[in-house]
């Protein structure tokens, strides 16, 4: 592989799943001889299954407990892996490096006065003037302070309070497309030769009333018993299985890693985001877009897909999985994590980088996937937003 001083590569992983918290167990995940055992929590919001948060220590990366207590858990799950993607790149104590290290953040906005949401949709069942009790409802029942609490760049000021990650900030909010969107301009920019370092990532917190009622609105959310994520009985809800996730990168040009002398997990070759309208085929020739010339050895590459689990969207992203990469391996990683909507994208490039740096021969998540025939040099990483967006990532071992 040609070696150029503006190769963006993978030099810090902070990772949290409902699987553990860091590179060890999901590094262990992805080398074990099966897949990991279901975690899952289909009791506490019956009748949705929600892959949960696993044991955090918040101390660890947050140390004062005056700014644990002031974040909610969506902010602290993203301040707690941003710490552990800086730690794990080696540049968690260097003032200087993190003092001039961009972030690009992807997250939703903050967690909802459930009383006053509660309020609404039973009213809402009396009146047939729902836009004018909204109305009421807003200028009435909501705090300010709430709402100021919770704003989605908040998780950002966290990261730049608590980490001392001070050079330019971007949010990124709008669903998988967000996670696209982040990683692709932290791409960019470094290819440029606009960025050298980058903090890119975000979190998702599955745990929530509010999120799910937002899914059960659109009908996304499956419902009763867990399911493999290829085979989601279409009649027992929309077929998302959501999960709290944190998944932040550092990505660095490669001279910028090469001088510190930075281990590099992997490096990214490309990366593609799109939009657009899906009827008619338009989604499949989108996706074909992204991929125009990749011609992979199966052998050699791995897919780790970001599949929702959604009907309809995620038999297409199948179908034209297996049409466009006949034999090689997918590993619908949602069917082990959840679906983490602004940090899907950010999660599949880190459990993608970990499987080609430990040349993890990665067991299939799902019965219908197929086996590795040996650790991969490719890995292609695929987020189709539920409702929109959808983006594409190509990775390559570091050799």
């Amino acid at each position: 592989m040609t070696k150029a001083p503006y190769d963006v590569v993978i030099t810090g992983i902070g990772i949290v799943t409902c699987q553990g918290v860091g590179v060890e167990p999901h590094i262990a995940h992805l080398k074990a001889a099966s897949a990991p055992d279901l975690k899952i929590d289909a009791e506490r919001f019956s009748p949705y299954p929600v892959h949960p948060m696993p044991e955090i220590d918040w101390s660890q990366q947050i140390a004062k407990r005056g700014d644990q207590r002031q974040m909610e858990n969506w902010q602290r799950l993203g301040v707690f892996s941003a710490g552990l993607a800086l730690d794990d790149a080696g540049l968690k104590d260097n003032v200087e490096a993190c003092g001039t290290m961009d972030m690009i953040v992807s997250c939703g906005g903050g967690e909802r006065d459930i009383n006053v949401d509660s309020l609404i949709v039973d009213e809402g069942l009396k009146r047939n003037d729902r836009e004018q009790l909204l109305n009421e409802k807003l200028t009435t029942e909501l705090r300010p302070t709430l709402f100021l609490a919770q704003l989605s760049n908040l998780m950002a000021g966290n990261i730049s309070i608590v980490h001392k990650v001070t050079g330019s900030s971007r949010t990124f909010m709008g669903e998988e497309a967000a996670g696209i969107s982040a990683i692709e301009t932290a791409f960019a920019r470094i290819q440029a030769g606009q960025s050298t370092h980058t903090l890119v990532g975000g979190a998702f917190v599955a745990e929530r009333a509010d999120v799910i009622l937002l899914y059960e609105a659109i009908g996304a959310h499956a419902t009763g018993a867990w399911t493999p994520l290829w085979s989601r009985d279409v009649n027992a809800g929309g077929g998302i299985v959501i999960g709290s996730v944190g998944a932040f990168l550092v990505l660095e040009s490669r001279a910028h890693a090469e001088a510190r002398g930075a281990r590099i997990y992997a490096t990214i070759k490309t990366i593609g985001g799109d939009r657009g309208r899906r009827e008619d085929g338009r989604l499949e020739r989108r996706l074909e877009m992204l991929v125009a010339g990749l011609e992979p050895s199966a052998g050699s590459t791995v897919i780790f897909s970001g599949a929702s689990g959604l009907h309809g969207v995620t038999d297409r992203e199948k179908a034209w999985l297996e049409s466009r990469f006949a034999n090689v391996p997918v590993r619908g990683y949602s069917g082990v994590t959840g679906h983490a909507l602004e940090t899907q994208f950010p999660l599949g490039l880190a459990l993608a980088a970990l499987a080609l740096s430990s040349e993890a021969n990665v067991p299939a998540f799902d019965p219908t996937e197929k086996q590795m025939s040996g650790p991969a040099e490719t890995a292609i990483v695929t987020t189709i937003g539920h409702g929109r967006g959808e983006g594409v990532a190509i990775l390559k071992a570091e050799k």
